[in-house]
C-alpha cells in the first residue's frame, strides 16, 4: 500500500510517497480503509524528528482519520464509516487501530471533513473539560484560536455556557475567532493577553500551545483558582516558574499529552467525546473547521502551507 514516510527529519521535502507493508490489525483492532486524515502540529514535530512514533506503532506520522471499516470485526460492519484516534500512521491507505480509539463517523459532515475531528476533539475535552473542569460561567482563554484546536475549543466552551477570549496572530484570524463565538479576540502581536484576561478578573481555565515562551505571562492572566493546562511546545520546553505567583493565585499548572497515554484512557476519552460532541455535530451546533485539502501524495506541500502559519482551521490530506 502507499503511505507518506518521513525520509530523513527536516523540512516538508521530508516527506515521500512510498510503498510500504500493509498493516495487520492484531487482537483487538479493526483494519480501516482511509478516505482522509487530518495534519497536526504533532506531526510536524514528527517529521522533524522531535516526536517519535510509541514502540510497536507505525513510523509514519498522522494521528487522526476517517474512512471505512476494511474487514467487519469487534462490532464494526465492513463498509462502515468511521473516524479514528491514532497513535501514528495515518498518511496512509490502510490504517490498523485499536478499537477503543474507533468511532462511527458523526452525522451531520461529510466523511472528508470528519478526519478533521478525532484528535481536535479529544485533545479539547480531555484537557478542558476532563482535566481542567471548566463550568459554565467561567472563562476560557484559549491560544491559537483560529486553529483547529482553537476552533474546537472556542464553540465547545460557548456550549457549555463559559465566556471564551482568544488570542491570534492577525486581524484575519481575530475575526475568525470571533465568528466562531468568541467573547473578544487578541491580536497577540498588538495586545496584552495578560491585560485583557484581567478585564474578566482572570481566566479560569488557559489552554495553551506555547510552553515556555508563555509559562510566566499565563500564571499572570489566571483567576484565583485558575488552571493552566499546558499542551504544546511552540515556544519551548524549558521556563522558569514563579512558584510564588501560581500559590498566590491557589493555581494549578497541568502538562497533558494524549499520543502515549495507555488505550483505556484513550478509549474513555473517545467513549466522552461520542456521547458529549457527536449530537452537537449532528445537531449543527460544532462544525469542524477545515481549511484546505491537499492529496495524499502531496503531503510535503500540505506541511508547506501548514508551516506558513496562514491556514485558519485543519489542514486534510485525501486518500
Amino acid at each position: 500500500m502507499k503511505a507518506v514516510i518521513v525520509s530523513s527529519p527536516g523540512g516538508p521535502e521530508a516527506l515521500q510517497l512510498a510503498e510500504v507493508p500493509e498493516p495487520q490489525p492484531a487482537e483487538g483492532e479493526v483494519l480501516i480503509e482511509v478516505v482522509a486524515a487530518g495534519i497536526n502540529r504533532a506531526d510536524v514535530q514528527h517529521r522533524r524528528g522531535l516526536y517519535p512514533s510509541p514502540p510497536g506503532v507505525a513510523e509514519n506520522p498522522g494521528l487522526e482519520v476517517s474512512g471505512r471499516i476494511a474487514q467487519s470485526a469487534a462490532g464494526f460492519q465492513s463498509g462502515q464509516p468511521v473516524v479514528a484516534l491514532l497513535a501514528g500512521g495515518g498518511y496512509s491507505e490502510r490504517v490498523a487501530v485499536p478499537t477503543g480509539q474507533v468511532l462511527a463517523a458523526p452525522e451531520g459532515i461529510d466523511l472528508v471533513s470528519a478526519a478533521g475531528i478525532p484528535e481536535v476533539a479529544a485533545t479539547v475535552y480531555s484537557n478542558v473539560f476532563m482535566v481542567a473542569k471548566l463550568q459554565p460561567g467561567e472563562t476560557l482563554l484559549v491560544h491559537g484560536g483560529a486553529g483547529g484546536i482553537g476552533a474546537m475549543a472556542i464553540q465547545l466552551a460557548k456550549l457549555r455556557g463559559a465566556q471564551v477570549i482568544a488570542t491570534a496572530g492577525s486581524a484575519e484570524k481575530c475575526q475568525r475567532v470571533l465568528e466562531l463565538g468568541a467573547d473578544e479576540a487578541i491580536n497577540y502581536r498588538e495586545q496584552d493577553f495578560v491585560e485583557v484576561a484581567h478585564r474578566y478578573r482572570g481566566a479560569n481555565v488557559i489552554l495553551d500551545v506555547m510552553g515556555a515562551s508563555y509559562l510566566g505571562r499565563n500564571v499572570e492572566a489566571l483567576a484565583r483558582g485558575g488552571r493552566l493546562v499546558v499542551i504544546g511546545l511552540q515556544g519551548g520546553a524549558h521556563g522558569e516558574l514563579d512558584l510564588a505567583a501560581l500559590m498566590g493565585k491557589w493555581g494549578s499548572v497541568y502538562g497533558t499529552g494524549l499520543r502515549y497515554r495507555p488505550l483505556e484512557e484513550k478509549a474513555e476519552i473517545m467513549r466522552q467525546v461520542e456521547e458529549q460532541i457527536w449530537p452537537l455535530i449532528a445537531e449543527g451546533k460544532i462544525n469542524p473547521s477545515i481549511d484546505k485539502t491537499f492529496p495524499l501524495a502531496e503531503a510535503a506541500a500540505a506541511h508547506e502551507y501548514f508551516d506558513s502559519g496562514v491556514h485558519q482551521g485543519k489542514i486534510l490530506l485525501t486518500v
